[in-house]
């Protein structure tokens, strides 16, 4: 049995249709990513979970149980939001202990309840002070804090880091990992960046314009993305697309790319189609048959890795190397084993 489930899930605001026949089932303990642009229908997804939008057609279950018109308080569910959502005039220790006190339980039970918390996300020092008086991260921490304590089933992250500087950022997610490791518990969390998506996530459902593009672990979509969409989404830089056109079709299972011919056995190409291969995969050193002489456009210096940029049959393409490019003219390889086939349609070519 699915610790979550969704059916046929249908949104609109107006004529705008924002989810469209959703489906997905998450296994209970998982660490779930809501990944896509803006606009794809992730929040708004997260929100009908959580009870503060209505469903239009479809049902989400909970271990079984339909939350569709539940109140978000009868859920058990517990929500962290982008801007923190706490309450200024608070200090940390009541905005963490805020939601118990409708619980009906005892002072020394929210004392413990909130001690915990705080010891686990390291700001016991700061339960005296007002949100004011915290850093970005501190004030994330809180949140969470709050959410901890009321020992949901199911947690929602929306967008929880958008706030936060580079590092902050990177020092959370460690902190979230860690929680979600404790705690053993379900999330679902949204984001666009998909850094947060590949370090956080046990699955990642890849959503473009309201619907699935792909689901599966960061390791299986980051190497087998099951379309165009997905292959450029996920990787930075993205991955780069040429365009192959009938005429540079030499036979079934052979194609040219400037003037380079090569052979994919078990294909059969008799239409344009488009080959992908990451920045990270080509080479400035001999490793493959396929060389092509480029002229360097532009390179970006970001430290240990160079980010070469070049054009090839009028697309740019990108390069991701270690090595210290000094020569306008140089020669690349593309590794048939790193090549990606996408058909007419965009989707991922079939053998």
């Amino acid at each position: 049995m699915a610790f979550l489930k969704f059916e046929d899930i249908d949104k609109s605001f107006g004529e705008n249709n924002v989810i469209s026949k959703f489906n997905l089932e998450v296994e209970k303990g998982k660490f779930i990513v809501l990944l896509g642009p803006s606009g794809c229908g992730k929040s708004t997804l997260l929100r009908m979970i959580a009870g503060l939008e209505k469903i239009d057609n479809g049902k989400i279950l909970l271990e079984n149980n339909l939350l569709n018109d539940l109140l978000p308080s009868k859920r058990q569910i517990a929500m962290v939001f982008q801007s923190y959502a706490l309450y200024p005039h608070m200090n940390v220790y009541q905005n963490i202990s805020f939601g118990l006190k409708s619980e009906k339980i005892s002072k020394n039970q929210i004392k413990e309840k909130v001690i915990e918390a705080a010891k686990i996300l390291k700001i016991e020092e700061f339960l005296g002070r007002r949100p004011k008086e915290l850093s970005g991260g501190q004030r994330q921490r809180v949140a969470i804090g709050r959410a901890i304590t009321r020992k949901p089933k199911l947690f929602l992250f929306d967008e929880p880091l958008s706030n936060l500087d580079a590092a902050l950022r990177s020092e959370m997610r460690v902190e979230i990992s860690k929680l979600h490791k404790k705690l053993k518990s379900n999330i679902v969390y949204v984001t666009h960046d998909q850094i947060e998506a590949m370090t956080l996530a046990d699955k990642i459902v890849i959503m473009n314009n309201g619907k699935i593009e792909q689901y599966g672990s960061p390791e299986d979509i980051y190497n087998n993305p099951t379309n165009i969409f997905v292959a450029e989404f996920i990787g930075n830089p993205k991955m780069n697309i040429l365009k192959i056109k009938t005429n540079d079709i030499i036979n079934k299972n052979t194609f040219k790319l400037l003037d380079k011919e090569i052979k994919f056995e078990n294909f059969n190409f008799n239409k344009e189609f488009y080959i992908g291969i990451r920045p990270e995969d080509i080479s400035l050193e001999k490793n493959s048959e396929i060389a092509i002489d480029i002229n360097v456009d532009l390179i970006e210096n970001l430290g240990s890795e160079k980010i070469i940029y070049t054009h090839l049959n009028g697309t740019e393409m990108r390069i991701k190397s270690s090595k210290n490019i000094k020569d306008k003219n140089i020669t690349i390889y593309l590794p048939k084993n790193k090549l990606y086939l996408f058909d007419n349609n965009k989707d991922r070519l079939k053998a």
